[in-house]
């Protein structure tokens, strides 16, 4: 993939080491494309196709692009109608807001009260309405949500600190600091690359580009974790991953921890990158390029 398009994918993530608060930086928009009311074009239609045989399929967007949840939401009504028990994990919600998902789904609060409540806007900064759709969808199809996502509380004190830093009651929030696999070493030349794009010409031993990557592999590995005990406690369902594509290129963010964790020859996962605006600087960079229809 692009350097320079990896950078603004984890670009939020060093804005979090910089400053005390949140600010998230959008990535480059593509051309808004959506998809023909007529359905899939026979390409699409075979990726839907393959996906259906996976037991978790990562759907990896560009965050600003509006088109990557319509075609999500697409792929998810599709999958939906092979396999009724579906469940849809999302980076876009921190962990403390699953109990705020659950109320949601089960209609006790309403939707402005899950955004209000689960600080969406703070958390997570892009559009509220753009993920609307699909929450709406999941509540209408009784679909479990998961949130996956790291509290921002921790991944700021990690990436400025370090995990030592970290309380006991902070600890909980995330997964034991031992299974924070750091032994990818392209993950991490690519994670740097980004890096400097925007920090500046830093080594890969330099103690400010190692607390950033500790933060994304915090990131990979809660949701990871959040992902795998879905799969191991439901394994009737398939369930769905939207993600930013930085922590599914290659399967180095989330899939590779998730399939450490389940360790099971059986278990199958699919990745789709929601992008056809981009140059690849290594084949297969995700199981699947989805091309939206022009």
């Amino acid at each position: 993939m692009n350097i320079r398009r990896i950078a603004t994918l984890v670009w939020g993530l060093i804005l979090i080491v910089a400053s005390n608060t949140i600010v998230v930086m959008p990535t480059c928009a593509a051309p808004a494309t959506t998809q023909s009311q007529k359905g899939f074009t026979p390409s699409q239609q075979e990726i839907v196709n393959q996906l259906q045989t996976a037991d978790v399929v990562y759907l990896g967007e560009t965050h600003d692009r509006e088109s990557d949840r319509q075609q999500q939401l697409a792929i998810i009504q599709a999958l939906l109608k092979h396999n009724p028990k579906l469940a849809i994990g999302m980076e876009m919600f921190q962990r403390p807001a699953q109990p705020l998902l659950d109320r949601y789904l089960a209609g006790t609060i309403t939707a402005a009260e899950l955004r209000q409540q689960s600080e969406f806007d703070k958390r997570w900064g892009y559009k509220w309405e753009s993920y609307a759709p699909i929450l709406e969808f999941a509540k209408a199809h009784r679909l479990p949500v998961i949130a996956l996502n790291t509290p921002t509380e921790i991944t700021r004190k990690a990436a400025k600190q370090g995990l030592e830093s970290l309380t006991a009651t902070e600890l909980q929030s995330i997964p034991p600091i031992a299974e924070i696999d750091r032994s990818n070493l392209a993950y991490k030349e690519m994670i740097l690359a980004s890096y400097q794009q925007h920090a500046g010409m830093v080594s890969i031993a330099s103690n400010s580009f190692d607390r950033f990557y500790t933060a994304q592999l915090l990131w990979d590995e809660t949701m990871a974790e959040r992902v795998a005990n879905f799969v191991r406690q439901n394994p009737e369902h398939q369930t769905i991953v939207i993600a930013g594509n930085s922590h599914i290129i290659y399967g180095y963010g989330i899939p590779e921890r998730v399939k450490r964790r389940l360790a099971n020859p059986k278990f199958r996962q699919k990745t789709v990158l929601l992008s056809n605006d981009v140059n690849f600087e290594r084949s297969q960079p995700a199981d699947f390029v989805w091309e939206p229809e022009r």
